[in-house]
Parts: structure tokens; C-alpha cells; sequence
């Protein structure tokens, strides 16, 4: 669940380090704070990446695995976008809206409901 806090919570970061950008016209703290939660977080991506791979495998990967193992490969994609976006910022370069950001921000709550569904249903 670190992972996915931080799902929401960089895109987040962002908005507000585009705002502190614009008014400082410098690379401030908010700056620093997104970098570091991103990094940080990248490390929980790869372990939360292993022990659903593990899970997988220990149940001998029933459809509803491969669902979730797909969702999070979405979910893992929105992460690498998010990382292309923090490493543009932190060039001082933010090309993307506050509407585009936040839309961005709440594309991946609906893509950690998927993934909580399926787990919990267990449709197949």
C-alpha cells in the first residue's frame, strides 16, 4: 500500500511544485520533497511488484492474477509517466496543466479501486 499512497500522492506533489514554480520561479522545497517520494516509492513499486508475482505463482496463477498483475502493469506505466513528468519539473520545465495534473492524479485511484475489486471478488 506504500506503493499506492505514493500513485496519488507524487501526481499530487506535482501540481502543488508547479504552483510553488511559478511563483518562486525557482526550484524550491516542494521540489526536493517530490523527488525523494518518488524514489522512495519507486523501491516499494519493485516489492510490491515481487510479492504479487509471488502471490501469483503460490496460488499457481488463477485468471483473476493475471487481471490484477495487468493492473498493476497499468498502474506501474502511470508510475513511469509520473517519473518522466518529475524529471521534466525538475529541469523547471512543467508542460502539462493543473487540470491535466489533477485528471492525471485521479486516473490511478480508479486503476487501485480495479485492482482492490478483483482481489477482493475474485471475479474468475
Amino acid at each position: 500500500m506504500g506503493w499506492m499512497t505514493s500513485i496519488f500522492a507524487v501526481p499530487r506533489a506535482l501540481i502543488y511544485w508547479k504552483r510553488e514554480y511559478d511563483r518562486l520561479g525557482d526550484f524550491g522545497p516542494l521540489g526536493d520533497l517530490t523527488i525523494r517520494l518518488y524514489r522512495f516509492s519507486a523501491g516499494l513499486g519493485v516489492i510490491a511488484l515481487a510479492t504479487g508475482i509471488w502471490l501469483g505463482w503460490s496460488l499457481g496463477f488463477p485468471d483473476w492474477v493475471w487481471l490484477k498483475l495487468a493492473l498493476v502493469a497499468a498502474l506501474a506505466a502511470h508510475y513511469a509517466w509520473t517519473g518522466k513528468l518529475v524529471m521534466a519539473a525538475r529541469k523547471g520545465v512543467f508542460r502539462e496543466s493543473d487540470l491535466f495534473l489533477r485528471i492525471f492524479n485521479e486516473v490511478s485511484v480508479f486503476g487501485a479501486i480495479a485492482i482492490l475489486w478483483v482481489v477482493v471478488v475474485k471475479p474468475f
